[in-house]
């Protein structure tokens, strides 16, 4: 069971930035699937979640208006797209599966994927 994120760099205060995780080796049918971040000295915090079917997505208050969760079932993916980005964006982001609803950000995940490096410079 393989989760890979991709798609992080580094982009200036205010730009975009498009996130994505592949899930491999095993159906996600029913899972959750989301994102998590760890800045440098920091513990690691929830970003964001959806639901299998795509219809229910949750935020983290930081990534309220600005972040958009998505899901392709058929690729088995699941994409952020980060717009307005700010320095305090800048962190390792985390992609997870789980297949409860409730929790994320406060217990441990079924699932982890290697991170993805953001950097939003000012």
């Amino acid at each position: 069971v393989q989760l890979q994120a991709s798609g992080g760099g580094l982009v200036q205060s205010g730009g975009s930035l498009r996130l994505s995780c592949a899930a491999s080796g095993r159906t996600f049918r029913s899972y959750f699937m989301g994102w998590f971040r760890q800045a440098p000295g920091q513990a690691r915090e929830f970003v964001s979640r959806v639901s299998w079917s795509g219809g229910s997505a949750y935020y983290a208050d930081s990534a309220k208006g600005r972040f958009t969760i998505s899901r392709d079932r058929a690729k088995n993916t699941v994409t952020l797209q980060m717009n307005s980005l700010k320095p305090e964006d800048t962190a390792v982001y985390y992609c997870a599966a789980d297949l409860e609803e409730t929790g994320w950000g406060k217990r441990d995940m079924d699932y982890w994927g290697k991170g993805t490096l953001v950097t939003v410079s000012s």
